[in-house]
């Protein structure tokens, strides 16, 4: 496995590579990584002749400075899950390397997807995504790219970015992948305490009762029920929404001709935890 910190020698590496009609896969990460994380990149291995992992934490797309600088760093135990995974290839760039000494996002317009959900309560998030996901895939130049559908907006919102800047990559999404208990894997979830570890499962268990409620309530319960599950506890609903999948539009009725998904996002003391569950 090789490591790179100067996008100019992995560029080099990679058009030597390239030049043997090799395809990439690549997975973009910020550290930390969990089975979640490895998932992506045995499915990248199994699909492509190269695999190429980023871990870069991106400032622009955190709107908040502790949230950042609480983010989970474990470098040592990353680098040795992506080699006992058998990744080629793993980018650590510094900030200054990504962004020169202008770190800031470019605006971004995904057809209002941006503004559903996340971007209503991360402003200016997505357009932290985009700027990275653009500036790596132009360095990198994967044939398909892999993200988790945990972050399901993200992953939608960086579809519409390949489609609108006509970047030559294929964005494929993969399944949540979750503790015995429900809880979807996340690198925030090292930062929970023990007693906040043993009641983060009502996020899941409360989706799957909102799900199975789908089939015989109206949207408003469905809404007052979640509400209730989360005043009964310690957590905070921040938000719980039914939405179409493509627009992420919250939809008034419940229609199963229709791809529809329920999103949640929920306050764990100061630990944000998110998930999401098709109907």
């Amino acid at each position: 496995m090789q490591v790179f910190e100067k996008k100019s020698a992995l560029i080099h590496c990679l058009y030597l590579l390239k030049g043997k009609n090799k395809q990439v896969g690549f997975v973009p990460t910020m550290g930390a990584l969990h089975k979640g994380h490895q998932s992506l990149v045995l499915k990248s291995i199994e699909n492509n002749d190269i695999t190429v992992v980023s871990i870069f934490v991106n400032p622009t797309q955190f709107n908040n400075v502790d949230d950042l600088k609480k983010y989970p760093k474990t470098l040592k135990k990353d680098l040795e899950l992506l080699e006992n995974s058998g990744c080629d290839i793993v980018f650590i760039p510094s900030v200054e390397e990504i962004y020169a000494k202008t770190v800031v996002s470019k605006i971004y317009s995904f057809d209002g997807i941006e503004n559903q959900m996340e971007g209503k309560f991360r402003k200016g998030h997505f357009d932290g995504v985009a700027t990275i996901v653009k500036t790596l895939f132009e360095i990198i130049e994967p044939t398909n790219a892999y993200f988790g559908e945990k972050d399901f907006q993200q992953l939608q919102v960086v579809k519409k970015l390949v489609e609108k800047e006509k970047l030559p990559t294929k964005v494929i999404g993969c399944p949540i992948y979750r503790e015995k208990d429900g809880l979807a894997m996340s690198s925030r979830n090292i930062r929970l305490s023990n007693e906040q570890r043993l009641e983060v499962p009502l996020i899941y268990k409360t989706l799957k009762k909102a799900i199975e409620f789908a089939k015989t309530k109206s949207i408003k319960d469905i809404y007052d029920f979640v509400q209730n599950e989360f005043d009964a506890s310690s957590l905070k609903l921040e938000y719980f929404t039914i939405a179409e999948e493509s627009t992420l539009k919250e939809v008034s009725e419940i229609n199963f001709n229709e791809k529809n998904r329920a999103f949640i996002a929920v306050n764990v003391g100061q630990i944000r935890l998110i998930d999401n569950l098709s109907l």
